[in-house]
C-alpha cells in the first residue's frame, strides 16, 4: 500500500465531543477530500455535506466557533438577492457534535420586502474510511455503503457501524453509491426567516472507547488575569480539554483525555498521563480514572509483537491494528511501545496523592505501583547497564519510543541518526523522580522496599551525571541520549528542559541548563524549540528537529520555576502566551520553530492535530508556575509563591482543588498569593 500526502489542518474547522468530531471548510461545507469528514471514532461516517440554496452555495462571509462542540457559518445568498448594494439575504448555518451525533440547523433569513421561493439541498456522502487510511492521505479501502431511505430519512450500516440521517420537512433519498441528499422546497417569508434541521447519528457494534459520564471537575474553573492572553487562553483550552474526555467501553465510569483530534482520538498513555498531571490544580478525579484505566490495561507478560512486557503501562489503543503505510509500521490493536509511560505513571500517582488523591485510592493502585517500579529495573533497563533504554523487537513497531517518536528524532550534531537501542535523556529524569516518589508512597503506606528504590535512585543519578555530559563551544550540557554503543549523542534538544525538576539535576547542573534553555537557539520567542538552531539537522518544520511544542515548552516552565529560574521561566510562558494569542488561543499540537518576527505571528505546522490534550493542558501548568501553586497535603490547602512577573500580578483563580476542597487564589504586587478556601 502506498500512501498518498497527509492531509493540513491548519485552515480546517474542527467541532467536537470525544469520541465524535467534524471538519470542514470555514463555508462550513464539508467537501470531499483532505480531512473533511464527520468521524466517530477511527471511522468517517461522513466524507461529504455540502448545503445549497438556489442550486448554489452560499458566499462564506464569516466563521465563528462558540465552544468546542460548536461552530457558526454565515453566507451571503445573491443570487436570490436584489440589486441592491447591501446583502439582504444570508445563511446561518449552526453546526453542534456530540458523542455519536451531527447536527446542522439552517437558518435562512431575509429583510427584503416580498417572498423568496427556493429549495435547499443537503447532498451527503460516506466512505467510513479508517482514520489511519485518511491521515495517510488513501481513501476507504473497501466500496462504499448503501444508503437506503426510508420514511424519517437515511440509513447505512457496514463494518460494524450503523448511522443514519434525518432531515425534518424534506424530501429525502439515496442518489447513488454511498451517497444522498435531503431536499427542502421552502418559501421565505418577507422580512422573515426559515429554519431548518439535519442530524447525522451513529453507532458502533464494539467501541474501544465512548463517550464520558459526568462532567468536567474544571467546569467551575474562572480565570481573570492581568494579562488577558492567559486567561483567554486558559478558558479556550478548558472548553477543549471537556470535549476531549472520553471513557474506555471497559471502564465507562472512568474518564480520560483523548490524545488529541483528528488522529489521535484515543487513549495515549503518555500523553494522557502528562494532560492529567498539569490538570491536577482543578482536582485529582481525571488524574484517579487515568491510572485506573492504565492500571487496567498494565502489561502482564512479554510479548515481542505488542511491546508488552510485566509491570510497563501501554502507549496506545485502538479498534483495529493501525498500519502505516510506506514505513512498514504495523501497530496492534493495544500496543505497549513506549519507554517513557512506566514511570510517568507513577509520577502522576505520586503527584496526584500529594494534591489530595484519597488514601482509599492510592492503596487500591500501590500493586500497579511496585509492578510499574519492578519494569523500570527489570525490562525497562533491559541490557543491565543501569539505564532505561529501548528497541522495537517486533520490526513492525515504532522505531523510537519516547515522546520523540518521529524516524529522525533522536540525531547526533551533524545529522546521522543514532543507533539503538536508545536510552533518552529525560526517561532517565522520570525514573529517578518515579523511584523517589515511589518510595515515599511504600513508605507511607507501610509496604517494603522504599530503601530499595532510593537506592537505586541514588545510583540513577550517579550514573546519568557520568555518562549524559558533553560540552561544545559554550560549555557543558546533557545529551539527547546515549546510542546502542552507550555514546552521548551530542545534539542539544529541548528534552533536557524535562530533568529539570525530576530531582536528577544538581543545583549547578540546573543552572547550566537553565541557560540553554533561554538562549536564542532554542528559546524561538514562540516557546522552546525541540532542537537547536545549531544542529545539522534543524528545520523550523521538521515534527521533531527544530518545531515547538506547547506541552514540551510548559514542562520546562514548570521545572524552571520549580528549580528557581523564575526569569527563564518567564521568558518561555511569554514565548508561549505570545504563540496562543497567535493561534486564536486554540493551541495546536506543534508549530514552526521560526524566530518571533519572521511573519509576525507564530508560523502552523499545517498537519498538527488541534485540540490536542497536553497542548491545552499546557495552558494550566503555565498557570501553576507564574503562580507559584504547591499543594500542602498535610494541611489540605493550596500555597501561591508567584512569580516576580508582570502576568503573574492581578491574576483570580476559581475553581483550583485540593483533597476535595476548591480554593480561590488572587495575586497582587507581593510574595505571595493569597488562597481562600470556598468551602
Amino acid at each position: 500500500m502506498t500512501a498518498g500526502l497527509q492531509p493540513l489542518l491548519h485552515d480546517a474547522v474542527v467541532v467536537l465531543a470525544a469520541p465524535s468530531q467534524a471538519w470542514g471548510d470555514r463555508g462550513g461545507d464539508i467537501a470531499v477530500g483532505g480531512i473533511a469528514g464527520f468521524y466517530d471514532g477511527d471511522r468517517r461516517i461522513l466524507s461529504e455535506l455540502i448545503v445549497t440554496v438556489d442550486g448554489a452555495s452560499p458566499e462564506p462571509i464569516a466563521t465563528a466557533t462558540p465552544s468546542a462542540s460548536e461552530a457558526e457559518f454565515v453566507g451571503l445568498l445573491r443570487l436570490l438577492d436584489d440589486e441592491s448594494t447591501d446583502p439582504r439575504l444570508r445563511l446561518l448555518r449552526l453546526r453542534t457534535v456530540a458523542p455519536g451525533s451531527l447536527t446542522e440547523r439552517l437558518l435562512l433569513e431575509s429583510t427584503l420586502e416580498h417572498d423568496v421561493d427556493t429549495t435547499v439541498v443537503a447532498s451527503i456522502s460516506s466512505d467510513l474510511a479508517t482514520m489511519h487510511a485518511v491521515k495517510a492521505g488513501l481513501g476507504a479501502d473497501e466500496a462504499p455503503p448503501t444508503l437506503l431511505a426510508h420514511a424519517e430519512g437515511l440509513a447505512w450500516s457496514d463494518q460494524g457501524v450503523t448511522a443514519g440521517l434525518s432531515a425534518p420537512g424534506a424530501d429525502v433519498s439515496a442518489t447513488g453509491p454511498g451517497r444522498g441528499e435531503a431536499s427542502w422546497t421552502v418559501t421565505v417569508p418577507a422580512k422573515s426567516s426559515v429554519s431548518l434541521e439535519l442530524t447525522v447519528s451513529v453507532a458502533a457494534d464494539d467501541p474501544v472507547v465512548t463517550a464520558p459520564a459526568g462532567t468536567a471537575e474544571w467546569d467551575s474553573a474562572r480565570i481573570v488575569a492581568g494579562d488577558n492572553r492567559l486567561s483567554r487562553w486558559l478558558q479556550a483550552a478548558l472548553d477543549d480539554l471537556t470535549a476531549l474526555r472520553m471513557s474506555t467501553r471497559t471502564r465507562p465510569d472512568a474518564a480520560f483525555l483523548a490524545a488529541g483530534a483528528p488522529w489521535f482520538f484515543t487513549l495515549f498513555g503518555r500523553d494522557s498521563i502528562w494532560a492529567a498531571r498539569m490538570l491536577l490544580p482543578f482536582g485529582t478525579d481525571l488524574a484517579r480514572d487515568t491510572l485506573r484505566v492504565l492500571a487496567d490495561l498494565q502489561g502482564v507478560e512479554s510479548d515481542p509483537d505488542t511491546a508488552e512486557q510485566p509491570g510497563k503501562i501501554m502507549h496506545e489503543l485502538r479498534a483495529a491494528p493501525l498500519e502505516i503505510p510506506g514505513e512498514g509500521v504495523v501497530l496492534p490493536p493495544l500496543y505497549y511501545g513506549t519507554v517513557d509511560a512506566t514511570a510517568l505513571w507513577a509520577c502522576l500517582l505520586v503527584d496526584a496523592w500529594r494534591w489530595g488523591l484519597a488514601d482509599e485510592v492510592v492503596e487500591e493502585l500501590l500493586p500497579t505501583l511496585e509492578a510499574a517500579l519492578a519494569w523500570l529495573r527489570d525490562h525497562g533497563d533491559s541490557d543491565g547497564d543501569g539505564f532505561l533504554e529501548y528497541v522495537d523487537e517486533s520490526g513492525r513497531g515504532l522505531v523510537h519510543q519516547g515522546w520523540k517518536d518521529s524516524g529522525d528524532s533522536v540525531q547526533w550534531r551533524d545529522g546521522r541518526l543514532a543507533q539503538g537501542p536508545i536510552a533518552l535523556c529525560e526517561v532517565q529524569g522520570y525514573a529517578y523522580e518515579a523511584a523517589l516518589g515511589g518510595a515515599e508512597l511504600l513508605e507511607r503506606f507501610g509496604r517494603g522496599g522504599a530503601e530499595q528504590w532510593r537506592a537505586w535512585a541514588a545510583q540513577l543519578k550517579q550514573r546519568f551525571a557520568d555518562s549524559f555530559w558533553v560540552e561544545d563551544e559554550r560549555g557543558r550540557y546533557p545529551a539527547i541520549a546515549l546510542d546502542n554503543e552507550k555514546r552521548a549523542v551530542d545534539s542539544l534538544t529541548s528534552n533536557i528542559g524535562h530533568l529539570l525538576g525530576t530531582g536528577i539535576l544538581e543545583p549547578e547542573e540546573a543552572r547550566l541548563v537553565a541557560e540553554r534553555l533561554a538562549a536564542p537557539e532554542l528559546a524561538s520567542g514562540y516557546g522552546l524549540r525541540t532542537m537547536s538552531v545549531d544542529e545539522v539537522g534543524y528545520w523550523p518544520l521538521s515534527y521533531h528537529g527544530g518545531s515547538v511544542w506547547a506541552h514540551d515548552t510548559a514542562i520546562a516552565i514548570t521545572g524552571l520555576a520549580r528549580e528557581g529560574f523564575g526569569d527563564e521561566a518567564e521568558q518561555l510562558a511569554e514565548g508561549l502566551l505570545a504563540a496562543a494569542e497567535g493561534f486564536g488561543y486554540r493551541m495546536p499540537e506543534l508549530h514552526s520553530g521560526d524566530a518571533a518576527g519572521i511573519v509576525g505571528a507564530p508560523i502552523p505546522y499545517p498537519a498538527a492535530c488541534r485540540p490536542q490534550a497536553w497542548s491545552a493542558a499546557a495552558s494550566v501548568a503555565v498557570l501553576s508556575a507564574l503562580l507559584g501553586l504547591t499543594p500542602d497535603r498535610e494541611e489540605r490547602v493550596v500555597r501561591s509563591r508567584p512569580l516576580q512577573a508582570a502576568k503573574a500580578s492581578g491574576v483570580s483563580v476559581e475553581g483550583l482543588r485540593m483533597a476535595g476542597r476548591a480554593f480561590l487564589v488572587t495575586t497582587g504586587t507581593g510574595d505571595t498569593g493569597v488562597v481562600t478556601a470556598v468551602h
